[in-house]
């Protein structure tokens, strides 16, 4: 899990996080919640400000829809974490704000942004990072303890990127990206893209994670870079923007060209089984679906 605020970044990896599932960090002068839910693979940061206190969150063991149900330290309230909001207590309908996160590998971080720190598995908590304690939960028929009927129109375990912006959101299937490689599209009023990267390792699939297949990515942008909106299309592992012939990475970085330098805004998006939307946005568009 990438995650920028300002300018700083930080990779938090998943052979971690399926253990834990809740990291309290700062970034500087801002509390964030970096969380990961396994069973849905969905990986989210919040701002902890809320209302003038500074909240620390807790995995409560509880599971609605399979999804990780948080709750924070000053109130006991509960937090549903795809969503972002309180669902139960004296925060319930409150939403918190989400800070910039993507799924990408780490060898892709580490290139676009040679000065970001990881979190490392030197923590104290002992061994057993590294593992996925799913194993063959990705290429299942059916979500672990789910309980409900998942949407027929797709597989249960398949993924989408689900982009959530101005109370609209609008899921593209992996599958569609794949093929498209980079989607041009509005949500919300925000011109918006996706970028397709083919290298990223399913964290749910073998026991040990680096030995997973590769699964793939979508990261979701903003595609207005300053007055101008863009219009991208693949070239190889990169993108090109139709109105400058700049060239960009999966991660957003303007590397060549006349916008050489910039760097496009992550709009709020989960990686997410399919499953995991239709329950939660069950209502929501589905792009590419006649």
């Amino acid at each position: 899990a990438l995650v920028q605020l300002d300018e700083e970044v930080r990779f938090y990896p998943l052979s971690i996080l399926t253990r834990h599932e809740i990291v309290n960090d700062r970034f500087g002068d801002v509390p964030v919640a970096v969380t990961y839910c396994p069973l849905c693979n969905t990986a989210l940061a919040f701002d902890r400000r809320v209302d003038g206190q500074v909240l620390r969150f807790g995995v409560s063991g509880l599971l609605r829809n399979s999804d990780l149900v948080m709750w924070d330290d000053a109130t006991n309230s509960l937090w549903q974490q795809i969503t972002g909001e309180g669902v139960v207590g004296e925060f319930a309908g409150t939403q918190l704000d989400t800070v910039s996160t993507s799924i990408v590998s780490y060898a892709d971080a580490r290139e676009a942004f040679p000065g970001a720190v990881s979190l490392a598995q030197e923590s104290g908590y002992g061994d057993g990072y590294g593992v996925n304690p799913y194993a063959g939960y990705s290429s299942s028929a059916s979500p672990f303890l789910f309980d409900g009927e998942p949407d027929p129109r797709f597989p249960a375990l398949s993924r989408v990127v689900g982009v959530s912006i101005e109370d609209v959101d609008v899921a593209y299937p992996f599958e569609t990206i794949r093929a498209e490689l980079a989607v041009n599209d509005e949500v919300g009023g925000t011109p918006v893209a996706v970028f397709w990267g083919s290298d990223t390792a399913d964290a749910l699939d073998k026991f040990e994670i680096a030995e997973s297949e590769a699964i793939g990515t979508g990261v979701a942008y903003d595609r207005t870079v300053g007055d101008d909106v863009l219009t991208f299309t693949a070239d190889g592992e990169q993108f090109v923007d139709e109105e400058t012939g700049s060239t960009w990475n999966l991660l957003g970085q303007a590397v060549a060209g006349p916008l050489e330098g910039e760097q496009l805004e992550v709009v709020p998006h989960r990686n997410e089984f399919w499953f995991a939307w239709a329950a939660f946005f069950p209502e929501a568009e589905v792009y590419g679906d006649a």
